[in-house]
């Protein structure tokens, strides 16, 4: 199994860092908004934003999901949700409405922390208005898809051995 590079677990320490904050506001308001937004987009951005990912165009600067989604797909660095993801990319997830139906937009955001055991872990926020960590089965049917940023322009993986010691592969 390929060793995390530095870069990917950057994002993801970011977004650990933050776990079991509630309500968002530290990313809805950073992000622009005066009152509370649905956050989870404006949460992957902050995250993204503490990296330096947004000012070198590895990420977007995104509050609307369908944004997100446009975003990676229009540069080709897009997966489908079938796919087994790696850590440090942009889980994009389509659940099921009232109606039992999926309507095909995605309507939550979530970073992949790592890929074990057939699951994907993830960390999220707003889910359940709260920064939390989840997991879902690989393929599972409302993971719409993922976002796949080109980390390895910022880093290497011989940086990501003499930095951070390499986590459970």
């Amino acid at each position: 199994e390929k060793i995390m590079s530095f870069v990917n677990r950057q994002i993801v320490d970011v977004a650990r860092s933050q776990l079991g904050n509630v309500g968002g506001e530290p990313y809805w308001s950073w992000y622009g908004f005066p009152s509370r937004v649905e956050w989870c987009a404006c949460f992957v951005s902050w995250c993204a934003d503490q990296c330096g990912y947004i000012d070198s165009g590895i990420m977007p600067r995104f509050s609307g999901c369908s944004q997100g989604v446009n975003w990676f797909q229009a540069r080709n660095l897009w997966l489908d949700g079938s796919a087994t993801p790696t850590s440090g990319m942009i889980i994009f997830f389509d659940w099921v409405d009232d109606d039992g139906t999926q309507d095909g937009n995605s309507d939550h955001v979530g970073i992949v922390e790592k890929v074990e055991g057939g699951r994907v872990y993830t960390i999220e926020g707003k889910s359940g208005d709260a920064c939390q960590q989840n997991s879902y089965p690989i393929g599972y049917f409302e993971i719409f898809g993922y976002g796949t940023p080109k980390y390895e322009s910022g880093g290497t993986e011989s940086d990501s051995e003499s930095n951070a010691p390499v986590e459970g592969t």
